[in-house]
């Protein structure tokens, strides 16, 4: 299995941006515009993007569709997410170029909606967000931005989404997310265990380049790489030479 490096763009108003721990109060912006950041990414080496409409995924509905498309267009083939509730939603997303779609609330709130998304376009064309967060003794999956409890827990979605033949999964421990405390590789393991089909994309915490290497030796098929990035913990061009 290949194991792919994915240099995160996190869009709020068209600007690049992080969230600490996906909470919208603790933001911090960065001078670089998203286009030039992907082209930077870009004459690295990268091969994906992927990108999260902050403002869609609060609202409710694709938000930065026009710096989206741009994106799409910057050389990289673009996973992209946030706001996608329906259909409508999706074909938005591939009309705009994404190569892959990223569904996450809506997976967890509707999964027979997106079976069905499954069924139509391809499970190449997907990529399922379970982003978690370990509460009461099991993994809960919030929504909407990670603002919204749901019932659903990460332990009775993902092998149900294996059985119908999804293939990609990425998975952000949310309290891990923009905190650079490192991946939750136990969590990954947690998930090879449970949903052995799916290939898994790490998310969350990632800080130094033991870290991607440790999240590939454990099994990942590829890591999202958002702050460490974007502060210099090290470069794009040493992460894809691991």
């Amino acid at each position: 299995m290949n194991f792919t490096v994915y240099p995160a763009i996190d869009l709020r108003e068209g600007r690049v941006v992080r969230l600490y721990q996906g909470d919208y109060a603790r933001q911090k912006n960065y001078a670089i515009e998203p286009l030039q950041l992907a082209h930077e990414y870009a004459g690295a080496g990268a091969e994906w993007l992927h990108v999260v409409d902050l403002d869609g995924a609060r609202s409710g509905q694709p938000v930065n569709l026009t710096t989206l498309t741009a994106l799409a267009h910057s050389g990289l083939k673009v996973q992209a997410g946030g706001g996608v509730r329906g259909e409508d939603d999706v074909r938005r997303l591939f009309d705009a170029g994404v190569e892959r779609v990223v569904v996450g609330s809506v997976a967890v709130r509707d999964p027979q909606r997106v079976i069905d998304w499954l069924d139509r376009f391809g499970s190449e064309r997907l990529t399922l967000a379970l982003d978690t967060r370990w509460r009461d003794g099991e993994w809960c999956l919030p929504s909407a931005g990670w603002e919204q409890d749901e019932d659903a827990t990460l332990d009775e979605l993902a092998p149900h989404f294996a059985a119908a033949g999804a293939r990609h999964l990425l998975c952000t421990d949310i309290d891990r997310d923009g905190t650079m405390s490192g991946p939750n590789l136990s969590l990954l393991r947690h998930l090879r265990d449970i949903a052995p089909a799916l290939q898994v994309q790490v998310s969350g915490g990632a800080r130094a380049l033991d870290d991607v290497r440790a999240a590939r030796d454990a099994g990942a098929a590829g890591i999202v790489l958002g702050r460490a990035l974007l502060e210099g913990r090290f470069t794009l061009g040493e992460a894809l030479s691991c």
